[in-house]
């Protein structure tokens, strides 16, 4: 039995990379976060502004590539069938009474 992330046929991981960008950005966020921190370094309020909104994107850009990767080695392909009532086929779902 193997897990949905290991390769049989011997092709490349394509979630390595992604996943290691998303990595370091969440580490350069992180870093760039904790250095423009105004209670211990006052500056100006655009110089810190700047900075926090290019942290949150970095960290925000970091979390997606990682959670894209996640979901695409741990999502895999379900069956139809696995999320169909009992008694009601996959291609009919239940619909809510109006």
């Amino acid at each position: 039995m193997t897990d949905a992330y290991e390769r049989q046929d011997g092709a490349a991981d394509p979630t390595s990379v992604p996943a290691a960008t998303g990595l370091f950005l969440l580490a350069v966020g992180g870093w760039l976060l904790n250095t423009t921190r105004p209670w211990h370094k006052p500056g100006h309020p655009v110089i810190l502004g700047l900075g926090w909104a290019v942290a949150f994107a970095l960290l925000l850009w970091g979390a997606v590539l990682v959670a894209r990767c996640v979901r695409t080695v741990h999502g895999g392909t379900s069956d139809p069938a696995e999320h169909a009532e009992a008694g009601r086929p996959a291609k009919n779902p239940a619909r809510p009474a109006p």
